[in-house]
């Protein structure tokens, strides 16, 4: 049986114990500094510890004899729980979608021996593993576009939006510089820029960068494609109010306001779907060709637990994730990109099956897709 931890009961934390505790394969620690969380995770489903996961002495006692730890925590906590893996000599695998926070995992992976596997959710995350596996079918690459929503199924309020994650994530994205590849060259972009509009089985939306969603494709695929974008979907009219929010009101440099804003006034919902929406074109046997891959996810029951689309898609992301790594599917040691996962692989994985068509709703119809 595999010994994890997992740092952070949020409600990503939540999904990750439902799931993993119904196989029977692992032996589950959960460590939060909020009593309120933990005592949502059933006693029977993991162990449970109250901890300041900010220390650094906390942090190894509690990963001394353990296999992997999984952080489900704020980016900003990132470097602390890496540095402690690597001294544990524990697999270490994450949610963040924080850049600086993936380039600071990266440097403590060097000479590691164990693997520390970073950006396990949605996007970055499974994003990169679909888009990379389109990617490699093409002889040469000009374009890749990824796009990724979790929308609220019925939105009601100004933004078109419910609060469906981490604020902090979601603040960080719409506020930090996006990675992206243009004319072959590797680029910083601006956040809530770049808007297009498109329209997906009668449903109309837009899209616009944000921060992190790449993952670590632009290294990956620079020098192998002429332009490589991520962008946000939202429902129309969404974009135009963050920007006032985020420029105009200069919140994005009272970062603790905003989240203080959006999580008093915006409410959560279990009720929501996440799109993903991934188009490559280039050149197959000397012809100019198009593919392009879809998924929608809804939420759903799983095992007697109403999970919402985000939380599943997330949780099932780092899950798969580290049961690959645990099947011997992914590497053992050293810094380990999610395009490195095989898509097939994934998808046939216990968790990574709700990604897959069966799952989802098969896409019908044709995407549109133009720039506004």
């Amino acid at each position: 049986m595999t010994k994890l931890v997992l740092l952070g009961a949020g409600k990503i934390g939540d999904a990750i114990v439902h799931l993993l505790s119904q196989t029977g394969d692992y032996q589950i620690t959960v460590a939060d500094s909020d009593q309120a969380r933990l005592d949502l995770i059933p006693e029977k489903s993991a162990r449970r510890i109250k901890a300041d996961i900010r220390d650094a002495a906390t942090l190894k006692s509690i990963l001394t004899g353990q296999d992997v730890v999984l952080s489900a925590c704020p980016y900003y906590l990132t470097p602390v729980i890496a540095a402690a893996a690597k001294e544990c000599k524990v697999h270490y695998l994450d949610l963040t979608e924080d850049v600086e926070s993936t380039r600071t995992v990266q440097k403590l992976s060097e000479g590691a021996d164990r693997a520390f596997i970073p950006q396990c959710g949605l996007a970055p995350g499974f994003i990169s593993i679909a888009a990379h596996d389109v990617a490699k079918r093409f002889d040469e690459l000009r374009e890749v576009n990824m796009r990724v929503g979790a929308l609220p199924l019925y939105p009601t309020n100004a933004l078109k939006y419910n609060l469906t994650w981490s604020t902090d994530g979601l603040i960080n994205e719409y506020c930090n510089p996006c990675l992206s590849i243009r004319d072959g060259q590797q680029i910083e972009t601006l956040p809530l820029e770049e808007m297009e509009h498109f329209s997906l089985e009668g449903v109309d939306y837009e899209a616009f960068n944000t921060s992190g969603g790449l993952g670590t494709l632009t290294e990956t695929l620079h020098g192998k494609v002429e332009n490589l974008n991520y962008k946000t979907v939202r429902y129309p009219g969404h974009r135009d109010i963050m920007k006032m929010l985020v420029r105009d009101l200069r919140l994005d440099r009272r970062r603790d306001l905003l989240k203080d804003v959006m999580e008093a006034a915006i409410p959560m919902t279990l009720q929501d779907v996440v799109l993903v929406f991934v188009t490559v074109s280039g050149l197959k046997s000397g012809r100019l060709m198009q593919e392009t891959f879809v998924r929608k996810i809804y939420a759903q029951q799983v095992a007697g637990k109403l999970l919402s689309a985000i939380q599943l898609t997330t949780a099932s992301g780092i899950c798969t994730m580290v049961d690959m790594l645990v099947s011997g599917k992914l590497p053992q040691a050293g810094f380990v990109k999610q395009e490195q996962a095989s898509l097939d692989d994934f998808l046939a994985n216990r968790f990574g099956k709700y990604y897959g068509n069966e799952y989802t709703g098969a896409p019908a119809g044709k995407a549109l897709l133009a720039a506004a």
